[in-house]
């Protein structure tokens, strides 16, 4: 024990310019070591399933290669050979002279969890000094270097300094307790000024709303932030005593809730954990479906530049382009005249579509025939698959080699894993998962582990066939009866329906690639409500506790600028609406957010229209469209959504106060504008003539630069004085 100790001391004792000579290693886990994409990666690893047609570890290592890393060791346990096959095809080993940056395939089929692989890579001896850990499933384009900096800085003040994670702001939903990726909220406790994290905890308990901290967290550390608005990205700097302590516990298993919980509480050996915040720059992993369509979205509306389709390109990857209103198209792509591709698309090689189909928010793989008639939306249709005439796919994910004969119908939430047939007018129902394997009878209680064999263990449900019955409800008829026993894909789907697991499909929305129903939000906007009106006001909108109201407490809460979250979160639930969440939906979750933020409607009304203006200015500059043209279309569509929350004059007034803060700050674009802009406000019934009306007399004590609009505007303000003052005459007329 002392021997590891001093190993890693080693390291720690390097001076600034031994450790710059270092290379900088990285450790990437190609084994997810979870089973939430099971059926699928029962045959194919989950860094190597298509993420917008590449696969996800492609993402992850080009990151670490433009961020200076020089060494990776990929561990791979499950489907080692598919891994280590693909890393070669695509150029990453086998070409050493081709990359910068050296990748060694490290394997052990005997590793079941992140601990055991990270305690071979101690047994190895491979790891010389500082390393970053991360996941095959992560998608990043922030820089290192800052974090890298800080991480040694400390170092040399504190050898016991030994990891930084790496966090960015992202508040859960009141409504779900979860965050757009589908991931738990995360309840950490950080100290400000040294950002050293002293609390966290992945399963906290929502049905109290509280959490527990021991008291000497809070003896110890006067002041700290209670977050749980933050994403863990799960990119840490290590030291390469994380390696020797894995080794030195068995029992550490998971790198969050064993590692990470287990040195927090240890008070002997006094190592800790930091963490670097990233603002600007993007990182999320992958960890449910849900996450896999939200980061899919990211990377199609570009915030992950340059981790992009048109930039990236690996082994056999065909080259992306990219058209109007984020279409990628691949260069041999066979499109019908009268077929209509909708924004947000992604085209892959070699496919063909059909007339008078219509893809929407959806991405197409590689050598697939789609065709007629075929209605496509929010879908993934990975390659070589075949969608024949009628049919409509909605919010799923169909694997490879998939055929779906003529008019199926295969509704959101779906599954389909690879090779499975779905018969003629075959209606697959919400949130199936379909696998030509059966579900596995022996898998962990604990929802880490996902074993590398995984032949063994397999139940006694029988295969299922679908057939549409009169009533058009789905029936599932075993392989006793006649329609189970007929030709595989002509009258139902032959293959085994994965029961849910102690959830029940009930919670199948959680963490799918679906849109939450209306149904649900309706329902747990109502149970937030009930709570509300129970008097948990306090704990929804996050005020301060009962010790931090207390006078001889010594703990003070450091508050952020909550409305400027507050407006950043509707632009990003905006941006979801815009790849086809329903209205209704929006403004539930908008409401939602209103309500975790102890904010007004009118505020509503101003984040609102920031974002759909927001919306207008991008749209216009990815498309070379008039920008005037583009604004007049945004809010001609989303008036009704506006007009919600534009009840009073007040909050007309907020549109005009936020109008005129974007044109003066944040989106100088519209200045010149404003004037033309302002009537198309009007004739729409946004804002009123009142609230123009009382906006421009506001401003008439205003300083000269508070004027500029009410002046660029004021034709038109006249022109309203006067359809009102003829107005009032008409009324004195009626009355003599």
């Amino acid at each position: 024990m002392s021997q590891k100790k001093s190993r890693g001391g080693a390291a720690a004792g390097d001076d600034a310019e031994e450790l710059s000579r270092s290379p900088l290693q990285a450790v990437l886990l190609a084994d997810s070591f979870t089973l939430k994409f099971r059926p699928i990666t029962l045959e194919r690893p989950k860094v190597l399933l298509p993420l917008v047609n590449v696969p996800m570890i492609d993402y992850t290592l080009s990151w670490l290669e433009t961020s200076g890393v020089e060494e990776v060791f990929v561990f791979c346990s499950a489907h080692a050979e598919q891994v280590k096959g693909h890393l070669e095809e695509a150029g990453w080993t086998g070409k050493p002279a081709a990359r910068e940056m050296a990748v060694t395939a490290v394997e052990s089929h005997d590793a079941i969890s992140a601990g055991d692989a990270l305690r071979v890579m101690y047994g190895r001896g491979v790891i010389n000094g500082d390393f970053v850990l991360i996941s095959g499933d992560t998608i990043s384009n922030m820089s290192l270097k800052d974090a890298l900096q800080e991480h040694k800085d400390r170092r040399k003040k504190d050898p016991l300094a030994v990891m930084t994670m790496i966090i960015k702001h992202s508040k859960p939903s009141i409504l779900t307790h979860q965050t757009r990726l589908g991931n738990d909220e995360i309840v950490m406790a950080i100290a400000p000024e040294t950002k050293e994290l002293l609390y966290y905890e992945d399963k906290a308990d929502n049905s109290h709303l509280c959490v527990t901290i021991d008291k000497d967290i809070l003896a110890n550390n006067p002041t700290l932030q209670l977050h749980n608005n933050m994403e863990d990205c799960y990119i840490d700097i290590c030291s390469p005593e994380v390696l020797s302590l894995f080794t030195d516990n068995f029992d550490y298993q998971h790198l969050r809730r064993h590692f990470v919980k287990g040195l927090l509480v240890d008070d002997i050996m006094g190592y800790k954990i930091y963490t670097h915040e990233i603002r600007s720059s993007y990182a999320a992993r992958i960890d449910n479906f849900r996450s896999y369509d939200a980061v899919s979205k990211d990377i199609i509306q570009r915030w992950t530049y340059p981790m992009v389709p048109d930039v990236l390109s690996f082994g056999n990857c065909h080259e992306m382009k990219l058209h109007r209103q984020g279409i990628y198209k691949a260069s041999d792509v066979t499109l019908s005249h009268s077929a209509q591709i909708g924004a947000n698309s992604v085209i892959g090689n070699a496919t063909s579509i059909g007339e008078q189909c219509k893809i929407s928010n959806s991405v197409i793989g590689e050598g697939c025939s789609i065709g007629k008639n075929v209605l496509i939306h929010g879908s993934y249709i990975w390659d070589n698959v075949i969608i024949e005439d009628g049919c409509k796919v909605s919010n799923s994910l169909v694997c490879d080699d998939v055929h779906l004969k003529a008019g199926a119908i295969v509704e959101p939430g779906c599954i389909l894993s690879f090779k499975i047939k779905v018969g003629k007018n075959v209606v697959v129902p919400a949130y199936s998962k379909v696998s030509l394997l059966n579900k596995p009878s022996n898998e962990d209680s604990d929802e880490e582990l996902e074993y590398a064999d995984t032949n063994s263990g397999i139940t006694d449900s029988p295969p299922f066939s679908i057939s549409k019955s009169n009533a058009d409800h789905p029936t599932i008829i075993c392989e006793d009866d006649d329609l189970g026993a007929s030709e595989t894909g002509t009258s139902g789907v032959l293959g085994y329906i994965w029961a849910s697991g102690d959830t029940g499909i009930q919670d199948e929305w959680r963490q799918s690639i679906a849109p939450i129903p209306k149904e649900k939000l309706q329902e747990l906007q109502h149970a937030v409500s009930f709570d509300d009106d129970e008097g948990s006001e306090e704990d929804l909108n996050n005020r301060p506790s009962e010790a931090d109201r207390d006078n001889d407490s010594e703990i003070s809460v450091v508050e952020d600028d909550d409305y400027t979250k507050f407006e950043k979160e509707v632009e990003e639930t905006f941006q979801r609406a815009l790849d086809g969440v329903h209205q209704d939906n929006l403004i539930l979750e908008i409401n939602a957010l209103r309500l975790s933020y102890s904010l007004q409607h009118a505020d509503c009304a101003g984040a609102v229209f920031y974002s759909i203006m927001r919306g207008a200015l991008v749209a216009a500059q990815s498309t070379n469209d008039n920008l005037l043209k583009t604004t007049a279309d945004a809010l001609a569509k989303w008036k009704d959504l506006l007009r919600n929350y534009t009840k009073t004059v007040d909050e007309e007034m907020e549109i005009l106060l936020k109008f005129e803060e974007m044109c003066q700050d944040i989106t100088k674009e519209f200045a010149p504008l404003f004037s033309k802009i302002l009537p198309y406000l009007y004739d729409k019934d946004v804002v009123s003539e009142d609230a123009i009306l009382r906006w421009a007399e506001e401003k008439e004590n205003a300083d000269e630069s508070d004027k500029v609009f009410v002046k660029q505007s004021d034709a038109f303000i006249k022109w309203l004085k006067e359809a009102e003052e003829e107005e009032d005459d008409e009324d004195d007329d009626e009355e003599e």
